[in-house]
């Protein structure tokens, strides 16, 4: 699923008022790959040069040096895509995601005495790339990291994909469609989006014995993260009473915003501390 965001709704880095021409260019490079990515990973040189606000030819020659660098390909109908030498770069850095988020996740693990996950969305799989157990609690949750799954059956999915629009979410859940995994999962799309509208309502969202029986999950969405993610805090049913859930969505989204703003490169005391 790719981010539709409007040229108002994005902020990218400013081009640098001072500083060398190859810090400028630098900076205008990365804006040119964002505002593909922004896109859906493909645009035509005229749009790219109104998103980015820069004359043509500055775009032109920008990207003749990304292309030629391999971080962006020119398609045979003239329009420039993210380059595959990008997949090398993407993929360690989420590799490392998990090593970062460590520190918070154990935050929340400490302060809520159950197993604590986090993951993303890639492609129409959800993807859980770190987790954080209990020291204390004989019954615990695991999730092996690397694990792929389908999002509507998860709390850390209905989280993602309650900011993605109704349209977005049929089109997946026609791509991947809705299998049961216990008595308990949605197999239907308009239940399915009525969970989301609940969970963009009440901040978090849940499920309930729903990708594992006996299980309780409660999700929230990672803010102002660089690709959709959540964190997740899951429990054996008989200790996920409605109170402990929302209390653990408390902490979970308050630890999330501090993970989003450390990864959308704010000031390094914003995260973790």
């Amino acid at each position: 699923m790719q981010r539709k965001d409007s040229p108002d709704d994005v902020a990218r880095p400013e081009t640098p008022a001072r500083g060398s021409g190859g810090v400028q260019s630098l900076g205008r490079a990365f804006s040119i790959l964002e505002a593909i990515a922004d896109a859906g990973g493909i645009m035509g040189l005229s749009r790219l040069a109104e998103e980015v606000g820069l004359p043509l030819a500055t775009i032109h020659r920008l990207l003749r040096s990304l292309v030629d660098l391999g971080y962006v390909r020119q398609e045979p109908n003239r329009q420039y895509s993210l380059g595959p030498r990008l997949m090398r770069l993407a993929g360690e850095a989420t590799s490392r995601l998990g090593v970062w988020a460590r520190p918070l996740l154990s935050e929340a693990v400490q302060e809520l005495g159950e197993s604590v996950n986090l993951a993303i969305l890639d492609g129409d799989e959800v993807v859980y790339v770190a987790q954080v157990q209990p020291s204390t609690t004989l019954m615990r949750m695991f999730t092996e990291v690397g694990r792929r799954t389908l999002p509507h059956t998860t709390a850390v999915g209905k989280a993602i994909l309650a900011a993605a629009t109704d349209e977005e979410v049929r089109a997946l859940l026609r791509r991947t469609g809705m299998p049961r995994r216990t008595p308990s999962t949605i197999t239907e799309p308009e239940e399915f989006l009525r969970r989301l509208a609940q969970a963009r309502e009440r901040g978090y969202a849940t499920d309930d014995g729903e990708q594992e029986i006996g299980v309780r999950c409660v999700a929230v969405a990672v803010p102002d993260a660089p690709r959709p993610m959540a964190m997740s805090l899951s429990g054996p049913t008989g200790r996920m009473d409605d109170a402990t859930v929302e209390r653990a969505a408390a902490v979970l989204g308050e630890v999330a915003g501090r993970l989003g703003a450390a990864l959308s490169g704010a000031p390094a005391e914003v995260g973790l501390r």
